[in-house]
């Protein structure tokens, strides 16, 4: 099936993020999905969260199937997306998940403390994860000629 509006091509470049563009990108933004494994079957979670020096933070419910992530390996990957441009980023971390709510006097577990998460959905989130990285990857898809992206025909 032919698509109602044909888009022109446009030039595109895919290449590596750095660990420090990954880790700039991921301060910037504050919606992540985390692949947890619940029950034998990986389960994809929308959460907000902050990045604490290069650890990612997040709130959790007590007893929530968020809390089958600790001390289990997780992914957690931030997009940004321009579908008019057709470009983008992606930052993946690969690592441990694990729970310190209960760590009284422990300094990660106050930093944790001290980030202003702010879940979206209403209710209690008062157990603080975090992820310990392992391996932190990303990519971007940048495009060539930026005065092509409005040449559509018919665009006003």
């Amino acid at each position: 099936m032919k698509p109602l509006i044909e888009r022109p091509r446009i030039s595109t470049r895919l290449s590596s993020l750095s660990a420090d563009e990954c880790l700039h990108r991921l301060a910037m933004e504050e919606i992540g999905h985390l692949a947890v494994v619940v029950d034998h079957y990986p389960q994809v979670f929308c959460v907000n969260y902050r990045l604490d020096d290069f650890v990612v933070v997040f709130r959790t419910r007590i007893g929530g199937r968020l809390l089958a992530a600790n001390h289990h390996n997780v992914g957690f990957q931030v997009d940004h997306l321009d579908p008019v441009r057709r470009c983008g980023w992606s930052v993946l971390v690969r690592g441990m998940a694990e729970d310190v709510t209960d760590r009284d006097g422990d300094l990660t577990a106050e930093r944790g403390r001290q980030l202003e998460i702010d879940p979206w959905v209403p209710g209690e989130y008062p157990r603080i994860m975090r992820i310990i990285p392992a391996k932190i990857t990303g990519r971007e898809l940048t495009t060539g000629d930026p005065d092509s992206l409005t040449d559509f025909p018919g665009y006003l």
